[in-house]
């Protein structure tokens, strides 16, 4: 993937010029998710690096619900930045699904940070071997307020399955694991970056399974949702798994409020693309933070600021993605 990055790097200046920043910006909050997702270290490890390479500037990544919530708080000015899934990005932005009757237009992506595959997971033992097999179980569908239940609950609908059909548990993915583990619930669904270390503790202490999709099924997501796409967890990812899951993905998208100091904006989107391999090593889902990536998935207009950084590295930015 380090090969798509370089299709942009230009003379740009590789290490950052350290300015001074409206103090309004000072402290910063990043709205992440739930400690067992990708959200939390990703969130942290970009706060790390705002703190060592932006003079002036500290961040610190908070726990949050995750897409849904992340939305209002940045609509609310609550949070400085915030990761989402697209879907959830997309809806608030324009007004629908969940978001019917509370848009929110103020935000704006400085980038699409990497992919989330929607990943069901099971007990080895169970006799659930599609998603149709979750009827008249008891299922996590993800914390309230989470992007994950939006993603399971579009896959499941798209599919004839609705929440009357088994019995939905709210739990974020610490506690879906928990519960899968000690047999309190049938079966999972996590939305994230995969791997993603709730599983891989969970796989660590019991034989698991992960539910695959069929192509019709894959399909009629994508009916549903748009920013559905077809996605492959690799064999061996967990414990157990010794063949590869077709799922669906759908990107990650960091946001801020419209009203972000133009030159923070700038500054937080070269920090991000030009000092990657930091992230990496925080996590390996940042592999997929790729300019190319931002400008084929991003849903919503980028930030000035971030704009102003994508021409300096000649990236081709979609009109969609303007103002």
């Amino acid at each position: 993937m380090r090969t798509l990055r370089s299709l942009y790097t230009t003379a740009a200046a590789a290490s950052l010029l350290a300015v001074a920043l409206p103090a309004s910006a000072q402290q910063l909050s990043i709205a992440t998710g739930g400690t067992g997702g990708v959200y939390y270290p990703i969130g942290g490890g970009f706060a790390e690096m705002i703190n060592n390479h932006i003079e002036g500037a500290q961040a610190t990544a908070e726990v949050t619900g995750a897409s849904v919530e992340n939305m209002g708080l940045i609509m609310r000015g609550d949070a400085d930045l915030a990761l989402a899934l697209a879907d959830t990005v997309y809806q608030a932005y324009n007004g629908t699904d969940d978001f019917e009757g509370r848009q929110v237009e103020n935000i704006r992506a400085l980038a699409s940070v990497y992919p989330n595959a929607v990943q069901l997971v099971t007990l080895a033992e169970s006799d659930i071997e599609t998603i149709a097999d979750l009827a008249g179980k008891r299922v996590s569908v993800g914390a309230p307020g989470s992007g994950t239940e939006l993603n399971a609950r579009a896959l499941l609908e798209a599919n004839g399955i609705s929440y009357d059909d088994f019995t939905p548990q709210r739990l974020n993915f610490n506690e879906t694991a928990d519960a899968i583990r000690d047999g309190d619930i049938d079966a999972g669904f996590w939305s994230v970056g995969p791997p993603t270390s709730s599983i891989l503790n969970l796989a660590a202490t019991r034989d698991i399974r992960l539910i695959g999709l069929s192509d019709e099924e894959v399909a009629n997501a994508q009916a549903e949702e748009e920013v559905f796409a077809p996605y492959e967890l690799a064999a061996g990812m967990y414990d157990g798994m010794d063949e590869a899951v077709q799922t669906l993905g759908i990107p990650n998208v960091l946001v801020v409020n419209s009203e972000m100091d133009e030159e923070l904006a700038y500054q937080l989107t070269q920090l991000l693309f030009e000092n990657t391999d930091e992230l990496i090593a925080v996590h390996p889902a940042a592999n997929d933070t790729t300019v190319k990536f931002t400008m084929e998935s991003t849903p919503v207009p980028l930030h000035p600021g971030a704009i102003r950084y994508f021409e300096e590295v000649g990236a081709d930015i979609p009109d969609r993605l303007r103002p």
